[in-house]
């Protein structure tokens, strides 16, 4: 059995934009009122933080600044999915770099990869990081789902610790999927 990673509330941030950029004083404001707050982590750079919509230079800033105002007073959780594997395997090893605790990875979205092609990509982003990576199961998003094999063949890699799961289907109860 895997160790208890994260635990609690795990607030996911919205991205503040002015007419010129990422609004840095607002983003702070928001990471200092979650800490303030008692939430357990914050989620950056996910989907709820308009991620799919930021270029790479933004991400990398709100990363690195997230991760600097954070201070080590809370884990920090990012967001470096998309539906390239090589992409999403560099903004990972950034992410570790800069500090991040834990990765957020989506399923590849548009290209509606077979149930070999998502244990292919987790596979190749989990050795390439040794930082803890949480699935993210949305299909209604990405037009694909994690099915409960693939997830429990991917629960056999040391750091794919944790599934967010976002689907009707599964949340609903009728899924035989085990928590990771």
């Amino acid at each position: 059995m895997k160790e208890v990673v994260f635990k609690g509330c795990g607030t996911a941030l919205v991205t503040p934009f002015t007419n010129d950029g990422i609004d840095f004083e607002e983003l702070r404001k928001l990471i200092e009122f979650q800490i303030l707050e008692g939430a357990d982590s914050l989620i950056i750079c996910g989907t709820t933080g308009e991620s799919s919509t930021m270029s790479l230079d933004e991400k990398k800033s709100v990363i690195e600044f997230s991760i600097r105002v954070a201070n080590n007073r809370i884990p920090i959780i990012v967001g470096t999915g998309g539906n390239n594997t090589k992409e999403v395997i560099n903004l990972s090893k950034f992410a570790e770099k800069a500090g991040a605790d834990a990765l957020l990875i989506v399923t590849p979205y548009y290209n509606k990869t077979t149930q070999k092609g998502l244990l292919v990509h987790y596979s190749k982003i989990a050795e390439n990081v040794n930082i803890p990576i949480i699935l993210y199961n949305v299909p209604s998003r990405t037009g694909v789902n994690i099915e409960p094999n693939t997830c429990l063949e991917l629960s056999k890699i040391p750091n794919i610790v944790a599934v967010k799961e976002a689907s009707r289907k599964y949340i609903s109860g009728s899924s035989n999927c085990k928590p990771l």
